[in-house]
């Protein structure tokens, strides 16, 4: 969890928001970011010489592709550490703070998007993490049945002594899930019922890799 962020008044209710499919951070899990797009260095820019907080969120269906529609639900992250490159990127690391939810877009004339949000769905983000109750032998039997076919590994010591929360939150965000499945990941209500559904995505992920293994019919 980012220190200094203790209720809800705490954090900004307008953010400004980073659209990225397929990546999402959690609260207290670390992102790291490349960015090179001007639009999203004005952005940074703008974050740093401020709260330094950006709203991580994916897209849905709709809108253009210049400005697609946004998943209803991201997360905010406060920029912990920064870097620039010699060719003018930035390497960041955003350190999830709280879940919000999406309340309006406003129609500044940024480069880039911001939105009003709402953490109180989330209010527990700011709690210190209760233990996840897993069943880690199965969990972990899970997750090798989704590694193996993808040529994947993990520190299986560390997969095996590390706090359930923090194997679970590590696991979601860095595995290559679908970005709707990423979504349900980020919108799981407890770290209880994330561990539920990540444990799902690895078992069907594991019969789709032993299906696409078949050799075909004759």
């Amino acid at each position: 969890m980012v220190t200094g962020y203790r209720k809800l008044e705490d954090l900004p209710q307008v953010i400004p928001v980073f659209p990225l499919d397929g990546a999402v951070v959690l609260p207290g899990g670390q992102l790291p970011l490349n960015i090179f797009e001007p639009r999203y260095l004005n952005m940074f820019d703008d974050a740093m010489s401020g709260e330094r907080i950006i709203g991580m969120v994916q897209t849905r269906a709709g809108g253009d592709r210049e400005r697609p529609a946004l998943s209803p639900v991201g997360c905010a992250g406060r920029i912990t550490a920064f870097a620039e490159t010699g060719d003018g990127r930035y390497l960041v690391t955003l350190t999830g703070v709280c879940r919000f939810r999406i309340v309006e877009e406003l129609g500044l004339k940024a480069p880039y998007r911001q939105v009003r949000v709402d953490y109180a769905p989330f209010i527990d983000d700011l709690a210190p993490a209760a233990e996840t109750p897993i069943e880690r032998a199965g969990f972990l039997d899970a997750l090798r049945g989704y590694l193996a076919p993808r040529g994947l590994a993990v520190d299986w010591d560390a997969a095996e002594s590390a706090p359930a929360e923090s194997l679970v939150d590590s696991l979601a965000m860095g595995l290559p899930f679908e970005p709707s499945e990423k979504q349900a990941l980020l919108e799981a209500v407890s770290h209880a019922d994330r561990a539920a559904v990540l444990t799902t995505l690895l078992r069907i992920g594991s019969v789709v890799a032993d299906d696409d293994d078949e050799p075909p019919m004759q």
